[in-house]
C-alpha cells in the first residue's frame, strides 16, 4: 500500500508551535505520582488534579491514583500527593498531624513565589497578588501568609481602584500562568501609582508560560486559525487562546481531537497548533492523525525557544 498523500484531499498547512506541551514542573509532578504508586502500591491519593488535564488524570487513575479535593477524603495509612499548583500551609501541617505520608508535587517555580510571599510579609509589606480568583495556585499562595496580608488583583480596574492603608509598604507577586501582556499592563499601573512598591526578585510568570505565549505570537503571523490543546480549567492553556485572539486570529481550545468541528476549518489554509503546559504530546499526535483523515497535511514546526529546565524529584523518591 502506498503512503503517498491522497490527491483527493484538500491541502492544509500546519504550523506547530515549539515549545508546547509539558513543562518541567508538570513532568515532575506526574513522575512523583507514578513513583509514589510504585513505592507504596495502589491506591495513592492525590489532593486536587495533579495537573489540569483530564487525559493525564485518567491515565494516573488507571495506574492506581485516587483524586480527592480535600485531605479529609484520604484514609488513614495511605500516602497523599499535593498537586503541582501548590497548597496552603495548613494542608501539609494537617497531613503531618494525622501521620500521613505525603509528597509535595508543587512546581518549584510556584514554591519560589510562596517563599517570596513569606519574606515580604515578614518585612512588613502588604502583598498585591496578581492572579485569578479561585485558581488552586492562588489559593495555595494566599495560604502561605496570615489572613489579611495579601490582596488579589485580577484586572487593570482592580489595580486602578485599590486604596491601600499604607502605599509605601506594598509589594506585588503574580500567579505563574498569567498572560504576559495583561500582567505587564497591571504591573506598570501598580508601579506608577505606588512608586515604592517592591517587585519580585525575578519574573514570577514561569518560563514555560512565557515561552508558549511567545511561540503562539510567532505562528499567528502566518495562520488563518489556531487550535490549542488543553483543559478549560488550565490557566496557561486559556492564555494561549487569548494570545491568538488578541492578534486577530480565530482560536479554539480543545481537550481532545474528537472535539474538532471541521466547520471551524472551512477556508483555513494554514492552521496553527499548540498545547498547554499540562497537555501531553500524544494528544498533539492524535490531532495530527485526525486532520490527516480530511486533509493532505504539510507540517512545519516553528521553534522560538529551547527549553532545558529540569527539576529534581523529592529525595524520598530518588531511589524508587
Amino acid at each position: 500500500m502506498s503512503d503517498a498523500p491522497d490527491p483527493a484531499l484538500p491541502p492544509l498547512r500546519l504550523l506547530v508551535a515549539a515549545p508546547r506541551g509539558f513543562c518541567a514542573g508538570v513532568d515532575r509532578a506526574i513522575q512523583i505520582v507514578e513513583l509514589t504508586i510504585r513505592k507504596f502500591g495502589a491506591p495513592v491519593y492525590v489532593r486536587h488534579e495533579i495537573v489540569h488535564n483530564r487525559f493525564v488524570v485518567d491515565s494516573l487513575k488507571a495506574k492506581g491514583a485516587v483524586f480527592v479535593e480535600e485531605l479529609d477524603e484520604v484514609p488513614d495509612g495511605r500516602p497523599v500527593v499535593f498537586s503541582a499548583h501548590g497548597v496552603p500551609k495548613a494542608v501539609p501541617h494537617k497531613a503531618a498531624e494525622r501521620g500521613l505520608d505525603f509528597l509535595d508535587a508543587t512546581c518549584p517555580l510556584v514554591s519560589k513565589v510562596h517563599r517570596q510571599a513569606e519574606r515580604l510579609v515578614e518585612s512588613g509589606r502588604h502583598i498585591l497578588f496578581v492572579g485569578h480568583r479561585g485558581h488552586p495556585e492562588v489559593i495555595g499562595t494566599f495560604g502561605q501568609v496570615p489572613e489579611g496580608q495579601m490582596t488579589l488583583i485580577e484586572t487593570i480596574e482592580d489595580a486602578a481602584a485599590l486604596q491601600p492603608a499604607d502605599p509605601d509598604k506594598l509589594a506585588f507577586l503574580t500567579q505563574t500562568t498569567l498572560s504576559v501582556d495583561d500582567t505587564v499592563e497591571i504591573v506598570q499601573l501598580l508601579k506608577a501609582r505606588f512608586p515604592r512598591i517592591a517587585a519580585p526578585r525575578g519574573e514570577d510568570i514561569c518560563y514555560a508560560t512565557s515561552n508558549r505565549q511567545a511561540a503562539v505570537k510567532v505562528i499567528v503571523e502566518s495562520c488563518d486559525a489556531v487550535l490549542v490543546i488543553g483543559a478549560p480549567n488550565s490557566s496557561n492553556s486559556l492564555r494561549l487562546v487569548e494570545v491568538a485572539a488578541r492578534a486577530g486570529i480565530p482560536a479554539r481550545l480543545i481537550e481532545r481531537a474528537s472535539e474538532v468541528d471541521f466547520a471551524w476549518l472551512e477556508g483555513v489554509r494554514t492552521l496553527g497548533i499548540t498545547a498547554g503546559a499540562s497537555a501531553p504530546e500524544v494528544l498533539v499526535q492524535e490531532l495530527f492523525d485526525l486532520l490527516a483523515t480530511r486533509f493532505t497535511l504539510e507540517r512545519s514546526e516553528v521553534n522560538s525557544a529551547v527549553e532545558t529546565m529540569q527539576f529534581k524529584l523529592p529525595r524520598s523518591l530518588e531511589a524508587v
